[in-house]
């Protein structure tokens, strides 16, 4: 099931997902991206990746998706850093790594990735100022995890946003929705090619 923000339907630059855990969300994301790179566009931006340990999780990795370069989020091993849940969160990670990877997007990235504006993610102030310049202020088609319960105002920005469309990941449509999304997308990235008389995909 897809909910739309009140916007015109080709207005659309920011596609916001959510859903619950382990819904398929960041699959979502990354089969989005595969189709993009297939397409000859650029993706940057960041990507949390689930640490296991004999099948247990114990941590998140944060990814670099232009540079491939990764650091830990967040662990249940002992370290400094907020709690969220039974994880330490890594606030250095997220001003550094986080922090480059969507600025990196922002100036030289076709599409922009954020998986995802969490609890965890919005403790650091580095990372929000981010998400605002690179998602809600670039211009460019973002693509957005966003949590799916959590009351926060950057949260409550991206869903307001006119440009912004929020799809719901479900068992029923995840098999489908990276393609609806990349679909829309597309569009945009085509249309964008041609206002600038540029060729596009």
């Amino acid at each position: 099931m897809s909910v739309e923000a009140p916007n015109p339907k080709n207005s659309t630059r920011i596609w916001l997902i959510t859903g619950d855990p382990g819904s398929g969300k960041t699959t979502v994301i990354s089969k989005v991206i595969l189709k993009a790179k297939t397409h000859g566009f650029t993706v940057g931006g960041v990507l949390t990746r689930e640490v296991r340990n004999h099948g247990e999780r114990t941590g998140f990795l944060l990814l670099d998706i232009a540079s491939e370069e990764s650091s830990s989020l967040a662990s249940t091993e002992r370290m400094p850093g907020p709690r969220v849940g039974k994880y330490r969160v890594n606030l250095k990670t997220l001003a550094t790594l986080a922090q480059k990877a969507l600025e990196h997007a922002k100036v030289s990235s076709d599409i922009v990735v954020c998986d995802e504006v969490g609890p965890m993610e919005l403790f650091s102030p580095e990372f929000r100022r981010g998400v605002g310049e690179a998602v809600l202020r670039s211009g460019k088609p973002c693509l957005c995890v966003v949590h799916k319960r959590l009351a926060d105002p950057l949260i409550e920005e991206l869903k307001n946003n006119q440009e912004s469309k929020l799809y719901e990941v479900t068992f029923e449509n995840r098999d489908n929705l990276p393609d609806e999304i990349w679909m829309e997308m597309l569009e945009y990235l085509r249309k964008n090619a041609e206002k600038q008389g540029k060729s596009a995909g």
